[in-house]
C-alpha cells in the first residue's frame, strides 16, 4: 500500500468543493471511476450518475470503472445492468476480483505460482464465479488449504469474529491468502458492511501472508492505465469516495483525484450523500488521511 505523503500544512488553502464533475471535464481525457459510493450504493444508481456517465462519453472522454468488487468483471457489469446502469454508458470495467482471478489463472508471478492447488473460499455464494475456470481443488476447511481465496463476508451483519476460527485454522496451517477486495467496509444501501480487507488484516495479525488485489495497490493501476491507453497521466482523473483506497491509489499511480465525501466518510463528516461538507472539516479529514484531492464534489453529477 502506498505511504501517505507528508501531512499538509494546516495553513494550506481549503480543498475546492465543486457542484459536479462537469467543472473539471475539460481538463481531463480519461476518468477512472469507483463504483460503490460513486456510481451506485450497491442497490441502485445515485441520482444523476447515469446521466453523467453518458455526458462524459458524449464528450469523447474515456472511462474505466475500477472497482474493488471481489467478483469477475462480467458479473459486475450484469449487476449494474440489473440496477438500470446501461452497458452503453461507460467504457471498460476492471474489478479487483477480475485482477485476482487472472493472477490465479495465469500464475505468472512467483507468489501466485507457489500457492498450491487446494483452495478454501471465504465469501458468499454470489462470488463463486471466482472459482470457475481455475485449476484448483476446493476444500471444505481452511486447515486443509494451500491458500484461502477471500472475497468477504457471507451476510451483511457478520463481523470478523464470525470468521475467527477459519482464519486461525488457515494461518496455523501456513496457508497464504488471496484477498480479492482490499476495502475494509463498503456502503450497501445506507449501511456499512465489513469487506474482505478487514478479514485480511486480521489474517495478517494471525501471522498469515496476504496478497491484495485492487485499490490502492500498484498492479491494478498498471493494468487499468494500460487499458485506458492515455500516455499523459496529467490528463487522467480518478473519482472515489475513500481516502485509503481511491485517493491513495491514484496518488501513487501519478494521477489526480476527486473525492466524493458523502460515501465512506459521510458519517465522519456528518453529511449524507449529495450534501456538501463543511470546508474546514473536509480539509482536516484529508490532512489526517495524508491526501489532497484536486477537488471534492457532493455526488457524481454533471
Amino acid at each position: 500500500m502506498p505511504n501517505p505523503p507528508e501531512t499538509s500544512d494546516p495553513a494550506a488553502p481549503p480543498i475546492p468543493i465543486l457542484d459536479g464533475i462537469g467543472a473539471l471535464a475539460d481538463r481531463y481525457d480519461g476518468f477512472v471511476l469507483d463504483l460503490w459510493g460513486v456510481i451506485h450504493n450497491g442497490v441502485e444508481p445515485y441520482p444523476g450518475a447515469v446521466d453523467t456517465l453518458e455526458r462524459l462519453k458524449a464528450a469523447g472522454k474515456r472511462t474505466i470503472l475500477l472497482s474493488n468488487a471481489p467478483r469477475r468483471a462480467a458479473s459486475v457489469i450484469r449487476a449494474m445492468e440489473r440496477m438500470g446502469i446501461p452497458r452503453t454508458a461507460y467504457g471498460d470495467v476492471l474489478s479487483s476480483g477480475e485482477d485476482a482471478w487472472r493472477a490465479l489463472k495465469e500464475r505468472s508471478n512467483p507468489w501466485h505460482a507457489a500457492l498450491g492447488r487446494r483452495c478454501y473460499h471465504i465469501g458468499p455464494a454470489r462470488d463463486r464465479g471466482m472459482l470457475e475456470g481455475l485449476d484448483i481443488d476446493e476444500v471444505d476447511t481452511a486447515g486443509e488449504a494451500d491458500f484461502l481465496l477471500n472475497t468477504g463476508v457471507d451476510m451483511d451483519h457478520e463481523t470478523v469474529a464470525d470468521y475467527e476460527a477459519a482464519l486461525a485454522a488457515g494461518a496455523q496451517a501456513g496457508a497464504s491468502m488471496v484477498c480479492a477486495n482490499p476495502d475494509l467496509v463498503v456502503v450497501r444501501g445506507s449501511a456499512l458492511v465489513v469487506c474482505a480487507g478487514t478479514l485480511a488484516l486480521r489474517y495478517e495479525e494471525l501471522g498469515g501472508a496476504v496478497f491484495y488485489h485492487g485499490k490502492p495497490h500498484a498492479p491494478v493501476y498498471r493494468t487499468c492505465l494500460d487499458m485506458m491507453g492515455i500516455a499523459d497521466r496529467s490528463r487522467i482523473l480518478a473519482c472515489g469516495d475513500a481516502l485509503r483506497t481511491d485517493l491513495a491509489g491514484a496518488r501513487a499511480a501519478g494521477i489526480d483525484a476527486v473525492l466524493l465525501p458523502g460515501g465512506i466518510h459521510a458519517e465522519e463528516l456528518g453529511i449524507a450523500h449529495g450534501e456538501k461538507p463543511d470546508p474546514a472539516a473536509l480539509t482536516a479529514l484529508c490532512q489526517r488521511g495524508g491526501e489532497r484531492p484536486v477537488a471534492a464534489i457532493p455526488a457524481f453529477v454533471w
